[in-house]
């Protein structure tokens, strides 16, 4: 491109920048509908786009632990029309699979949306009360039991891998396809223990028809009142949160990403939709991007080192 051209482009580029936006954005949603990612995003969508002044379409683009609606997330064009509500899989994917993509160089971090505890719940029709009966029962009988996630590597099951790991017994693994069916099998009584977020299980577990064993929190949280963690249950000092985060893609001009995250943050701190997200188990957060991009890095190294250490694969 000659120098005329250059000084012909960026003025063009600064008012594009100005504008935006100036069509209807892509919010990439790399899991099934139904699921936490999916309930998050539906629950600001709506006060995000009248923020920007353009629709907001969600697109669900699920499957492979999320890393499918990632790799087009990695994709897509840096001009500000895509973005993706990622899940805490976005950590562990880093060292699991054979991704096409590095998260950090392929995407920004907007901002960490909110962070909530991990619950074992069990089927009402199972005579577990916590999750040390949980542990003793598969003590008598290894693999005798089968436990839920919403699929192969994520937090849930790394983390409920390394419990087993630290003590000395083992559940059956099987995942499903997102949250939204694995919620469906659990409610159903189709399998006994389900490991997940508290957000697509809150209103089964104040209906009783899910019973919560334990929390992935230091201690008690308001979202599962009277269950003890599972570091008060004797399991160390075990803790694994779960999170939701915001990102765009790398190269996005600076100006859009700094207004989307004033967006964002404006609509996560709405009282109607701050209140909405935390009654479905979880924490907003809001942070800026630098701090999204720390958390981010430091969830990748400290899961990326228990899954090394642990041989944890896709297959486990």
């Amino acid at each position: 491109m000659t120098l005329t051209a250059l000084g012909l482009a960026a003025p063009a580029l600064v008012r594009a920048q100005g504008n935006w936006p100036e069509r209807p954005l892509r919010l990439i949603v790399p899991w099934a509908p139904g699921g936490s990612t999916d309930t998050v995003a539906r629950l600001f969508q709506p006060k995000l786009a009248a923020i920007l002044g353009q629709n907001v379409v969600i697109e669900n683009r699920g499957g492979a632990s999320g890393s499918i609606g990632a790799s087009e997330m990695a994709r897509a064009p840096a001009d500000g029309s895509t973005w993706m509500l990622a899940y805490d899989n976005e950590a562990p994917n880093q060292t699991l699979l054979r991704l096409n993509y590095q998260t950090l160089e392929a995407l920004v971090p907007v901002s960490l949306v909110a962070t909530g505890p991990l619950v074992m719940t069990a089927h009402k029709d199972t005579p577990f009360q916590n999750f040390q009966e949980v542990m003793e029962a598969a003590k008598k009988d290894p693999e005798s039991l089968n436990y839920a996630t919403s699929g192969v590597g994520g937090l849930a099951h790394i983390a409920t891998t390394l419990l087993q790991q630290q003590n000395g017994f083992k559940l059956t693994h099987v995942p499903y396809r997102g949250g939204g069916p694995a919620v469906t099998a659990a409610i159903a009584g189709e399998i006994p223990l389900f490991m997940t977020n508290v957000v697509i299980v809150s209103q089964h577990m104040r209906a009783g028809t899910l019973r919560p064993l334990g929390v992935t929190t230091r201690g008690e949280t308001r979202h599962v009142p009277g269950t003890r963690s599972f570091a008060q249950q004797g399991f160390g000092n075990f803790e694994a949160p779960t999170w939701w985060a915001f990102f765009g893609r790398t190269g996005t001009p600076q100006p859009i990403v700094d207004r989307m995250h004033a967006a964002l943050r404006e609509a996560l701190n709405d009282p109607a939709v701050k209140s909405r997200i935390e009654e479905q188990g979880c924490d907003i957060v809001a942070s800026t991007p630098a701090e999204a991009r720390s958390f981010v890095a430091s969830e990748i190294q400290r899961w990326g080192q228990v899954i090394k250490d642990n041989n944890i694969r896709v297959d486990s």
